[in-house]
């Protein structure tokens, strides 16, 4: 139960009622009411704007909406009192009874707490990483990857029915670079001595391996022959063994998609061609000449007709190059391809995550969408800046078997992948990152992860300290739980579904991350309660009903924690080691 939703539900039927009574005008917009908790909690448990929303087309002041909504609100389930704040806010306090029934919601729930059904089940594509297959993915790929994964687990635990997908950029000249790496590596593999890698060509170990099973399979069969006997063959050799290898790094890092689609495919198959045909017919494609960049001009500015996207009537900033001069198709010629076949699917809300550097690239893709869907289909593009992997400080060296950068690999062999699916969500991604190893594996309460699993694991030691009978547990009587902090730590437990249904609307997961840091800083403030107050501990030996509440109380922070880590794809752990 998000109960933000429950009372602003409640309060449009309380102003249906005005509206039928005539105190209130017909036909008010109601969409910018807002429920949720203030920002100083000593206002109330909830507050609401519905008075001051409704005051301009009402044509009241918004103080005397206010009044008129005080005795309502003061007559609903659970309100035990209603203040009008400022120029016509209102605010509300809850009873003690109607939050113990929200910590027996999370009993009931457990993991399952906060699954929502605002999504309604509506289609989602969510496509995320997909890295040139040329190579292992560095750490920078990492956060993509971890993003788009927490992002589509939480459009699932939000209701929304997700695909998450991987592009394969297969088509490129990049693919050609790879093939012929592979078979300098592929003739070391026969013996022979290749020397310095060639520049231009892709320097690191990691095609040795690939090279060596190409060697075994095929002998010397294209050691000496001609490359355009050979390329094609190795091509398709180099793609699939640098899927594998991707697949691997991503299953390490607990990251699945439940879809792969090739660029290669799609232009063979006629997509490429298809898409920019329905363009033309709607006059949306023209032979032209693109005016000069603005400021000083590149050496290379070459001025020439060009075949152009109408990408400035649908909100970019220029039109754009669909062909390049050798009469091959763009980049973004097929990535149009690509959206449209992702939207004739049924998937009218896209999602893509793209790394920074691709921050130019949204303005003509959204522009492509709407050309291309009419209107119906919407693109949200999330950037992920960079990530500075250090180690105490101090940057951190290439791999020697990328040979150019980190790989992914590397940072999840060293340290975890839960550590490193949680990092990479504890800041916005939009926001650098520094993902120091020293720091993100130490245990204290200045590294995120630690804080919020060991507030897990402390929730564990003390049910097995106290070894209570389930059934006590099970049937605990909540109303003990009186005190401030207790009623605190509940409060906050509560606004787990508001959080999962925020964020995922927002697109944005570190929202959890947040959160769960709240949750964790409040159960170990009132652990360190206890410490230094007897009569706030969990277990007290001389009041077997108190504690039976008050372990049912930590069982509740176990099961919103494990319920967030389970979006994060990170699995909570019972013990400390």
């Amino acid at each position: 139960m998000n109960l933000f939703t429950h009372f602003r539900d409640q309060i449009v039927g309380l102003i249906d009622e005005l509206v039928g009574t005539g105190e209130l005008p017909d036909g008010l917009d109601l969409a910018r009411i807002t429920v949720e908790p203030p920002r100083d909690p000593s206002h109330g448990d909830i507050t609401t704007n519905a008075a001051m929303v409704l005051a301009k087309p009402a044509q009241k002041n918004p103080r005397e909406i206010a009044g008129l909504l005080v005795a309502k609100l003061e007559g609903l389930d659970g309100v035990t009192g209603v203040e009008i704040a400022g120029p016509g806010f209102l605010n509300m306090r809850l009873s003690d009874a109607f939050w113990h029934a929200r910590l027996g919601d999370i009993l009931d729930a457990g993991v399952a707490f906060g699954d929502s059904q605002r999504g309604a089940g509506r289609k989602v594509n969510v496509e995320y990483v997909s890295a040139n297959p040329t190579g292992p993915m560095h750490v920078g790929h990492a956060r993509g990857a971890v993003f788009g994964d927490a992002l589509a687990a939480l459009l699932d635990k939000a209701g929304y029915a997700v695909t998450r997908e991987y592009y394969v950029n297969d088509a490129g000249a990049q693919v050609d670079v790879l093939a012929r790496s592979l078979h300098l590596r592929y003739r070391e593999a026969l013996g022979e001595d290749i020397g310095a890698i060639p520049e231009g060509l892709y320097p690191g170990d990691y095609l040795v391996p690939a090279g060596k099973t190409l060697a075994d399979r095929d002998g010397d069969k294209w050691k000496d022959a001609d490359e355009s006997a050979w390329l094609p063959e190795i091509k398709n050799f180099a793609i699939d063994a640098m899927m594998d290898m991707i697949r691997e790094d991503l299953a390490a890092m607990g990251v699945k998609h439940d879809k792969f689609t090739s660029e290669r495919t799609l232009v063979q198959g006629g997509k490429v061609d298809e898409a920019l045909a329905f363009l033309k017919d709607q006059g949306l494609i023209y032979e032209g000449v693109l005016e000069p960049p603005k400021g000083k001009l590149p050496d290379d500015w070459e001025e020439r007709e060009q075949t152009l996207f109408k990408a400035s009537q649908f909100g970019d900033d220029v039109d754009r190059p669909v062909a390049k001069s050798d009469g091959s198709w763009t980049y973004f010629a097929t990535d149009m391809a690509y959206h449209l076949d992702k939207f004739r699917r049924g998937y009218a809300d896209m999602i893509d995550v793209w790394g920074a550097d691709h921050g130019g690239y949204v303005k003509r893709m959204q522009a492509a969408i709407k050309a291309l869907t009419g209107g119906e289909g919407a693109l949200d593009v999330k950037l992920c800046q960079m990530v500075s992997l250090l180690d105490h400080g101090e940057p951190v060296k290439m791999s020697k078997r990328a040979g150019t950068f980190v790989t992914l690999r590397d940072v999840v062999d060293q340290v975890g992948k839960d550590v490193v699916r949680f990092i990479m969500l504890t800041r916005k991604n939009d926001a650098g990152l520094d993902f120091d190893f020293a720091k993100v594996t130490e245990q204290s309460k200045d590294n995120p992860v630690f804080y919020v699993q060991y507030a897990h694991a402390r929730v564990h030691s003390v049910m097995r300290m106290a070894a209570y009978e389930e059934a006590k547990i099970k049937n605990a009587d909540l109303g003990k739980l009186s005190s401030e902090p207790e009623l605190s730590l509940i409060k906050l437990l509560s606004q787990w579904p508001r959080i999962i249904e925020s964020a995922a609307q927002a697109h944005e997961p570190h929202r959890v991350a947040f959160y769960l840091g709240d949750v964790a800083a409040e159960f170990h403030g009132l652990w360190n309660k206890g410490k230094d107050n007897t009569a706030l501990r969990f277990i007290i030996e001389d009041d077997v009903d108190l504690t039976a509440a008050r372990l049912a109380m930590i069982r509740g922070v176990a099961h919103v924690i494990a319920s967030g880590l389970k979006v994060f794809g990170v699995t909570p752990v019972e013990e400390m080691r």
